[in-house]
Parts: structure tokens; C-alpha cells; sequence
């Protein structure tokens, strides 16, 4: 950490010196480079794309760009061989897995003399997650570029439901719990029928979130044991064999037994569950913020409950005082330079070549084209495709050729976002949007598991799978008494199958690869 803090305190420096590093070199440096195409059915940036004239004039650096097979496999099989012929490109997207293997036989340069370089990309791209994502052995062997939009799901709360009953928004797992009893028994809705449920959810397992699942991680999370597994060097291994995970069980056998969840949660599939909520059926639920916010989405939820309103709830604290709306992984694209491209001198213009890419300049060019021809700029300062030619517009096929280059720049800014998710109207006047929740959500406590991922299957994977999720859910339905005795049983037969064992495994797999926190 104390690396990195010095590491950012020098872009800090760089700042006030920023112009040097645009200062043309002597001579013309060519830069090969291999990228992951933004649209991979679309084709690469034309011969006479104004970048390549900016970069030769401006920064000295011809550019040659090739796309890596859209295929993950055909990616490791080309860089790979690349590298047993001693060709690899200057600078190329790079799998972790291939990545490791590269640096192991001291073909990726380490790059941290080049973060200083960098001083307009520094403030967007490079963070203390994403040099960790890329630090080996107290080196950064790369540079770690954003991926999916991160931490865009969230507790939820009926808000127009608290203020009929006069409740106060819950701030732990007992408050919760008298919150979703209210709304179960109270008549929330005003209607003088017995038909709401405090809780709403479905089953929704995913390798990072298995067990109960992604909309029930609030609650595990204020335990402790948000994920399917704990990430930290200390307590390595499957949340579902630690003591707090038999505590948050107890939690959620209490919703079930007295009814406070919506009792249709084990058979509901995705779109089910999202009708129900719209149709007012419960008032507390874990959603992501497209699916509750984007216009098309909300439009039956406001045309069912016009005065209705979702507010984003912190998840609650549990007994040691604990919260975590669920687990995220920073889904980095790695971009490594060769050793070959360090030996021959062109670290200094790789770094030129990626800090030109953040300025304003580059970013707008490589993100969306030149204004007037692929984009414009809306009364509100946002980029749009609107009042450009229809043929030439970022999003048309031939636009797309201008901006394969856009995950080397974006960072999922304020004005990206806004292009992807607009605001509106409600029906009674009130602005809505996805974005009115993301920044709220990603400000909540989250857990995370970057690395969890990439934990190779048990070789009995189906049927060990199988047995904890279906214990989990027999603990909490009450089909299987929910005693320590059981539960201590039902984690020596998970090891029976060999989870002990995949634990051991994994723990090996994850220390080696630098990702344990």
C-alpha cells in the first residue's frame, strides 16, 4: 500500500509538468499494439483515421493496431504463441491466466516506472485496486482498464410504504426484520387487503454468489459471509462452512418461518420476481438499477403506483456491526508491455501513447468519434447521436470503426453513463433514472472478491454444488432443522466431497496468483 500511495503521490508531481510528456520524440517510434475490440463484428478504425495523424504528428508514435480474436481461447492461443516465438507486440490485452504465464518466463516488462507518465490517465484508471489487480511480488506487470460497470445493485425500500405506517428507514438486521413484518401485516398499500410481503427475491445463484444467492446478500453480508467465498488471507475459504454463516441462516429461516418474505421466492425466475414488485407486492428487495430505473423498466411499477417511490436503503448492520450490499469483482482488461518493447526503448512512448488517449482530446476521439461527423453535444452538455449523419453516427456500422479502441478510455464517466442511461419524467413530475441510484449504491459498504472467479470447479463440482445449495435452502424452508448439530454435520459432509479439499486447492491457486487480501 505504502508503494502505492508513492505512486500516486508522483502523478500527483506530474501534474504541474504534464506538457513535457506530449513533447514530440526526435524521431518516429512505432508501436505495435494488439486490442480488444469494442464491437468485435465491427471493423478496425480506416487507414486514414484521424488518430493515427495526431499521434505521429503530435506525439511522435506510429501506431499499428491489430484486434485479438473475439474468442477468449483463440486470444491465449495467439499470444501464446506469439510469445514462444519471441514476437509479442509492444503493448497487448492479456488474459490474467496467459498473463501469469508470461511473467513467470520474463516476457511482461514491469511497469511501474511508467505510472508517472501518466498524469491524465492517472486520476481515472489508476487506483489503488487496479494496481493491486496487476502487482506480482511488489511489481505491477500492466495496466488494469475498467470493465463492467461495477456495484450497480442495491437494497431498495417501499419509501411511500415507511411514511403511510410513519416508520423510519432501518439501519440493522432487528430493524429490518420489524420493517418487513410491518409490511407484511400492516396494510402498506392502504388497499384493506392481506396481500404484501416485507422481502422480495428469487433464486439467483452465480459461481461469485451461490448458496441463497445474489438477493439475499444483504443480509449475509451484515454476517460477514457475503459471496461464495471469503477472500482474506486470514479466512480463506467457503462462507458456507463458517459459524456466521449459520447465524445469518437463522436470520432468514426467522423471515421465512414468520412469513415476512414473499413465500413464492424458491420457484420465482427473474421476470416473475420483477413483476411482482412492480405490482406492489413487496417493499424491500436487493435490484439492479437499470432493471428498477431505466424508463421501460419503471413504466408499469408508475403507472400501477404513480405516488409510489424506491429509495436506496444502506444495507443493515448486523450483530458485530457488519454490512455489505454483496460482493463485486473488479473486472479489469489487462494491457501488458513486452519485454521486448522495454528492452528496445519504448516505454516512454507507450506511456505517451496511452496518457494522449485520457486527455480530453483523445478520450472524446477514441470514445466516440469527431463532433459534428460521428457525435454531438446535446443543450445539456452530454454526447448524443442526434443531428449527426445517420450513416456515420457512433452507433451506426460505420461509426463503430472509429471507436474499437473505446475500452482503452472509458471509465464509466458521468458523461459515458448519461448516453447509456437517460433520465425522465415520472407520471407526477418526478426525475427518475438508473443513474439517481448508482452512485448511491456504489457509496454503500461492498465486499470484495476480485480473483474468486477464476477459482478453478471442484472435479466434483455438480454434485457438491448441488448438496450445500439445496442444504441451505432445506435450512431456511424448514425442511431440515436448522440446530448447530445439523449444521456442523451438514459442513463435515460438504468436506466428505471434497470441499476441505478444494478449499486447499483454491487457497494455493489464489496466494500464487496475488489476489488474497
Amino acid at each position: 500500500m505504502k508503494r502505492m500511495k508513492g505512486i500516486l503521490l508522483c502523478f500527483a508531481l506530474m501534474l504541474i509538468v504534464a506538457g513535457s510528456a506530449f513533447a514530440q520524440a526526435d524521431k518516429l517510434v512505432t508501436i505495435e499494439m494488439w486490442y480488444g475490440a469494442a464491437i468485435t463484428e465491427a471493423g478496425p478504425p480506416p487507414d486514414d483515421w484521424v488518430v493515427y495523424k495526431i499521434l505521429r504528428e503530435k506525439l511522435g508514435i506510429d501506431l499499428k493496431i491489430t484486434a485479438e480474436p473475439s474468442n477468449e481461447n483463440d486470444q491465449d492461443v495467439k499470444i501464446l504463441a506469439a510469445a514462444a516465438a519471441n514476437q509479442l507486440p509492444d503493448i497487448f490485452m492479456v488474459r490474467r491466466d496467459p498473463w501469469q504465464v508470461l511473467i513467470k518466463q520474463g516476457l511482461v516488462a514491469p511497469v511501474d516506472d511508467m505510472y508517472p507518465l501518466m498524469p491524465h490517465r492517472a486520476p481515472n484508471h489508476f487506483t489503488p485496486d487496479s494496481i493491486a489487480f496487476t502487482t506480482i511480488r511488489g511489481k505491477s506487470y500492466g495496466f488494469a482498464f475498467p470493465g463492467s460497470l461495477q456495484k450497480n445493485e442495491g437494497l431498495v425500500i417501499r419509501k411511500d410504504w415507511l411514511d403511510k405506517l410513519g416508520l423510519k428507514m432501518p439501519t440493522n438486521l432487528d430493524e429490518l426484520y420489524d420493517v418487513c413484518y410491518a409490511f407484511t401485516f400492516k396494510d402498506p398499500d392502504g388497499n384493506g387487503k392481506n396481500d404484501t410481503y416485507g422481502y422480495g427475491a428469487f433464486v439467483e445463484l452465480y459461481d461469485q454468489e451461490q448458496y441463497l444467492g445474489r438477493r439475499f446478500e444483504p443480509i449475509m453480508g451484515a454476517f460477514g459471509v457475503a459471496g461464495t467465498w471469503n477472500m482474506t488471507a486470514a479466512n480463506f475459504g467457503l462462507n458456507a462452512k463458517k459459524p456466521e454463516f449459520f447465524e445469518a441462516l437463522q436470520f432468514v429461516r426467522k423471515m421465512v418461518e414468520n412469513k415476512v418474505i414473499d413465500p413464492d421466492w424458491p420457484s420465482l425466475k427473474k421476470d416473475d420476481f420483477r413483476a411482482a414488485w412492480k405490482q406492489g407486492k413487496f417493499g424491500v428487495m436487493r435490484e439492479q438499477m437499470a432493471a428498477l430505473a431505466a424508463a421501460a423498466n419503471y413504466a408499469p411499477f408508475d403507472k400501477n403506483f404513480p405516488n409510489g417511490e424506491w429509495t436506496a436503503l444502506p444495507p443493515p448492520k448486523g450483530p458485530s456491526g457488519k454490512s455489505s450490499v454483496g460482493v463485486y469483482d473488479m473486472n479489469y482488461r489487462i494491457y501488458a508491455v513486452s519485454t521486448k518493447a522495454a528492452k528496445a526503448g519504448k516505454k516512454e512512448a507507450i506511456a505517451r501513447l496511452l496518457d494522449y488517449m485520457a486527455t480530453d482530446e483523445g478520450y472524446k476521439l477514441i470514445g466516440w468519434g469527431i463532433e459534428g461527423v460521428n457525435y454531438s453535444i446535446d443543450a445539456n452538455g452530454n454526447i448524443s447521436d442526434k443531428g449527426v449523419p445517420e450513416d456515420t453516427k457512433f452507433s451506426s456500422p460505420k461509426g463503430q470503426t472509429v471507436t474499437q479502441l473505446r475500452n482503452m478510455v472509458f471509465y464509466n464517466s458521468e458523461m459515458e453513463l448519461i448516453s447509456r442511461y437517460p433520465y425522465f419524467k415520472t407520471a407526477n413530475g418526478r426525475t427518475m433514472g438508473p443513474l439517481l441510484y448508482l452512485k448511491t449504491f456504489q457509496s454503500f459498504p461492498w465486499t470484495n472478491v476480485t480473483g474468486s472467479g477464476t477459482i478453478k470447479p471442484h472435479p466434483n463440482n455438480a454434485d457438491l454444488k448441488r448438496y450445500i445449495n439445496q442444504g441451505v435452502q432445506e435450512f431456511v424452508l424448514g425442511k431440515r432443522p436448522l440446530t448447530k448439530e445439523n449444521f456442523a454435520a451438514f459442513v463435515a459432509q460438504m468436506d466428505k466431497l471434497g470441499a476441505a479439499e478444494w478449499e486447499k486447492t483454491a487457497r494455493r491457486e489464489m496466494e500464487e496468483a496475488g489476489y488474497l487480501q
